[in-house]
């Protein structure tokens, strides 16, 4: 097109060149994807397993490289796939509106002209004279043909028929220029630096072409997302869509599809693998602590996903917002018979430490379980915003239970999409929560429909999960396990009446408080879930250091495997994940 676009040439233009375009660009962005697909899951676990020493390193990182230099391929050309077909989607519209008036004209027999003006003819007669009213030509830009009417000469009726088309086809035109014009400069900054490296300072200009492409295509993509669907409908409109529109999608929005509760774990998987690189590019550089922080973090999930794990791992949710999203799974859900989740609690946060040892908890759960069934996987979901020591144990934050309820809606959903897009008829499924995290869970279990899905209960470390008895989370109660360890100090937390009567006064306020807990079975959120009142099935674990010892470590050792470690609750944890929690070793309820 032009600088100065014409009715003509946007009633002339071939839309369907720019879609035949975009059509190259995605074979393009399709064949770079093969290509890294080949790379990390041939090449790449070939080498690894086949070959040792400094070579077999070097040779790892270049392929590694190769493989990212694939991923920009595939992100950059999808992303112009999506920009010539939303250009072409949007032009298109233009053009339909441009044809109408067209039509319109030609059956009123008004003339269109060059320059968008209309000519009408004499039509009628006069009221004085019978003289046929005469006939002119309106224009958007000025006043129609014909002087105001003086009351005694009345005036054409198409005066106004013209104006209107006028106005139509310089609308359509102008629109259309607009449009071009934008397009033209999401185009214009679609390139790639020179070079054959792939740094994060590109990634950083990725991640923005991203968010200008996202932009521009939210009429032609986004606003089809079915964002206030259940996770049911969302794997059916998933399943509806062609490949290519497939492909669009996770070009353009992998941070909505891969965080869309009830597409499939693969789909997942690649999409938030993509966003990972994105989002790597948007924090690097800044300097504020949360950036750093949550940087650290997907700098060793990246690190991890290149090693490799067995179980393989799937990226199910990453993302920024809040303290950070990130839900990591080892073995694929969709496929696993036996599927757990894990909500951690109280100071988790997408950092390092998360990254590092809430992972590991899921993977040592999931190798954990497939020695009693193979076909099983785990994750850690950090879906939520935990509450955050630093605030203060005081904070409403760490006592409330605002944060455990927003985060038990979402988790209730993650539960329901999972249980959608599994392959299997009736998938046994487990959901665990530690210390906070067993506040959520509860939380989830209180959403209409309860946790869908969900077979098994555990709660570890828990300060009480919202209700009094197991018989109130949504499974019958000899399947919700419950490991306290003795030294664990969280477990014993002080009921609400106690921990208020204490803030009143003092250390005889606390004993005030306990009194009106005369069996000592409450807790900061309800009873204790350890407790004989409460009903569940307390499961064996080593009592843990005591506080003068080893801190709070008795808090976070329920997951711990090997030597010196609580190996007794992560086995009675993997026996319920496969679908065994009739072999638990069981220990007296509080």
């Amino acid at each position: 097109m032009t600088s100065t676009l014409t009715w003509a040439q946007l009633r002339d233009l071939k839309c369907a060149e720019l879609e035949g375009a975009a059509d190259g660009w995605g074979r393009s962005s399709n064949r770079a994807d093969a290509a890294r697909d080949r790379i990390e899951q041939h090449l790449l676990t070939g080498l690894r397993g086949s070959q040792e020493g400094e070579a077999a390193q070097a040779a790892v990182a270049r392929l590694r490289q190769l493989g990212r230099n694939f991923q920009y391929v595939y992100t950059e050309c999808g992303l112009l796939r999506t920009t010539l077909n939303s250009l072409a989607h949007e032009l298109k519209a233009q053009q339909r509106l441009l044809r109408e008036a067209l039509d319109d004209a030609a059956s009123l027999k008004f003339t269109v002209h060059a320059d968008g003006s209309v000519t009408y003819p004499a039509v009628g007669e006069g009221l004085i004279d019978s003289a046929p009213l005469k006939g002119g030509t309106a224009s958007s830009t000025a006043p129609a043909g014909l002087l105001p009417p003086s009351g005694l000469t009345a005036p054409n009726p198409n005066a106004a028929k013209a104006q209107d088309i006028a106005d139509r086809v310089t609308g359509a035109v102008r629109t259309a220029g607009e449009i071009d014009w934008r397009y033209a400069g999401i185009l214009r900054r679609l390139r790639a630096e020179e070079g054959l490296k792939v740094p994060d300072s590109t990634w950083k200009d990725a991640a923005g072409d991203a968010a200008a492409v996202r932009d521009a295509a939210r009429t032609y993509l986004k606003n089809a997302i079915p964002h206030d669907a259940t996770p049911a409908e969302r794997r059916d409109w998933w399943a509806g869509l062609t490949q290519e529109q497939r492909e669009e999608y996770l070009a353009v929005y992998p941070d909505q599809i891969g965080n869309l509760d009830g597409i499939p774990a693969l789909v997942r998987d690649a999409a938030n693998r993509d966003n990972l690189q994105l989002l790597i590019g948007k924090l690097e550089g800044r300097d504020d602590e949360k950036s750093i922080t949550q940087l650290a973090g997907l700098r060793e999930i990246e690190r991890q996903l290149g090693a490799g794990t067995q179980p393989p791992m799937f990226l199910l949710g990453i993302g920024d917002e809040g303290n950070g999203r990130a839900i990591v799974s080892f073995g694929n859900p969709d496929t696993a018979k036996n599927v757990a989740a894990y909500v951690p609690g109280l100071n988790t946060s997408l950092d390092a430490d998360f990254a590092e040892a809430d992972l590991k908890r899921a993977w040592d759960t999931a190798k954990g379980a497939q020695k009693y069934d193979h076909s099983s996987a785990a994750m850690v979901w950090l879906g939520y915003d935990a509450p955050q020591f630093p605030d203060g144990l005081d904070s409403a934050d760490v006592m409330g239970d605002e944060r455990a309820e927003t985060g038990g809606r979402a988790f209730s959903s993650f539960m329901g999409g999972l249980s959608a897009t599994n392959v299997h008829d009736n998938p046994h499924m487990t959901a665990i929560g530690h210390s906070y995290g067993s506040r959520t869970v509860g939380s989830a279990t209180q959403q209409d429909g309860g946790i869908v899905g969900v077979d098994d209960i555990i709660l570890v470390g828990s300060p009480g999960v919202g209700v009094d008895h197991a018989r109130d989370l949504g499974v019958e109660r000899d399947h919700v396990f419950v490991g306290a360890a003795e030294n664990d100090l969280v477990t014993k937390a002080p009921s609400t009446a106690q921990g208020n009567m204490a803030a009143i006064g003092g250390p005889a306020g606390f004993v005030a408080g306990h009194l009106l807990d005369r069996n000592d079975d409450d807790l900061w959120f309800g009873r204790d879930p350890a407790s004989e009142a409460f009903g569940a099935r307390r499961f064996h674990t080593d009592e843990g250091p005591s506080l003068l010892t080893g801190g709070f470590a008795a808090h976070s050792q329920y997951f711990d495997v090997g030597p010196e470690r609580d190996s007794a609750s992560a086995d009675n944890i993997a026996m319920v994940v496969a679908g065994h929690g009739s072999r638990v070793k069981t220990e007296e309820r509080r």
